[in-house]
């Protein structure tokens, strides 16, 4: 039997968890993107089955669009559905190694050089294969921005896209065969804002249809990474997935997603003081309102649901106000101030 890959996988993407197919998981941690899945999932299946090609990372993919639609959130679903966690991701953010002398810290300095011994390589095999699970062996390297890295870094990425292979400062030879790398972008983002305002919004576009706003989209979106980066980088990357605005039906679905992770969240952290919880359909609304923009997309909802359900929540039960096994139900009234009323069982004898 080959081993390649991760054992823990068969052709149908069965998760040890509960037998649910990858896939169905991955489409349900990312919403409103469905085009995702079917370019990045087939890399990893080519993994599972020993057949991803030698001399080369198992998968290169660069995701372009507008802020807020779903391009970071997409490489955690991915470190979710095969790992468990979406904390499996060596992430390198490309906005703090903008000048060349700061990429150094990334491979580290070479000998002779001041800091040779102090400058430990964030690349390192050890770091990338520590993002790796006993679930799956595939490594998952993210390059969020990647318009913003120095020339020295882009050359760097150009050899190991190229080879798979990456040599340190000290010479030492890291391998990234096992290894999917996802580079973000807003290139383009401002010029597919323009085409987006006058038609679509949150909304779905009618004047030209879904299927050709997508591809003016995508369109728009290669285009700039074409200007930004040579044909030689291009060519070694395996998928450009543009990604398109979230409409209405997926900003309750990532809401819901969310209020359902904050859940799970009090059940394992209060364990028997555990409670349910409940918002109203007035207090989603107003979340939505507040969180959600045609500039941002969904980026400030995380941060909308902390500010007006966590830390309401958490000034009650610090109070000891909800006993164990009630329903908290979570409303909107006079504006901005949140109502929260508990139920107990005591109320229905």
């Amino acid at each position: 039997m080959a081993t390649y890959g991760s054992q823990n996988y068969n052709s149908n993407f069965r998760r040890n968890m509960n037998d649910l197919p990858l896939a169905a998981e991955f489409e349900r941690l990312l919403v409103g993107q469905p085009g995702v899945a079917r370019q990045i999932l087939p890399y990893v299946e080519m993994f599972a089955a020993g057949l991803s090609p030698e001399g080369r990372p198992a998968g290169v993919f660069l995701l372009l669009g507008p802020t807020g639609t779903g391009k970071t959130r997409s490489v955690e679903a991915l470190a979710e559905s095969l790992h468990g966690s979406n904390r499996h991701i060596l992430r390198i953010d490309c906005g703090e190694y903008q000048m060349d002398h700061e990429v150094a810290k990334l491979v580290g300095a070479p000998p002779g050089y001041l800091g040779h011994r102090e400058t430990q390589p964030l690349l390192s095999q050890a770091r990338i294969n520590s993002v790796a699970s006993e679930r799956s062996t595939l490594s998952i390297l993210l390059f969020d921005e990647i318009e913003k890295a120095a020339p020295s870094m882009m050359r760097i990425l150009l050899g190991v896209l190229d080879r798979g292979i990456l040599r340190l400062g000290d010479n030492n030879l890291v391998n990234l065969e096992r290894t999917m790398i996802f580079m973000t972008s807003n290139l383009g983002a401002d010029k597919m804002q323009k085409e987006l305002t006058p038609t679509l919004g949150f909304a779905a576009p009618v004047a030209q249809g879904k299927a050709a706003a997508a591809s003016r989209l995508e369109s728009i979106g290669l285009a700039a990474a074409k200007r930004k980066f040579s044909p030689e980088f291009m060519n070694r990357i395996d998928a450009t997935i543009a990604y398109q605005p979230l409409d209405d039906k997926a900003l309750h679905q990532i809401l819901d997603l969310q209020l359902d992770r904050i859940q799970r969240h009090v059940d394992a952290r209060l364990g028997a003081r555990s409670f349910e919880l409940e918002v109203t359909p007035k207090l989603k609304k107003f979340l939505l309102e507040k969180g959600t923009s045609l500039e941002y997309g969904a980026r400030e909802l995380k941060r909308t649901i902390q500010r007006f359900i966590l830390q309401p929540l958490a000034g009650v039960i610090n109070t000891g106000q909800i006993p164990p096994g009630s329903l908290v139900d979570m409303d909107l009234k006079n504006g901005e101030k949140i109502l929260i009323r508990i139920h107990t069982d005591d109320e229905d004898n």
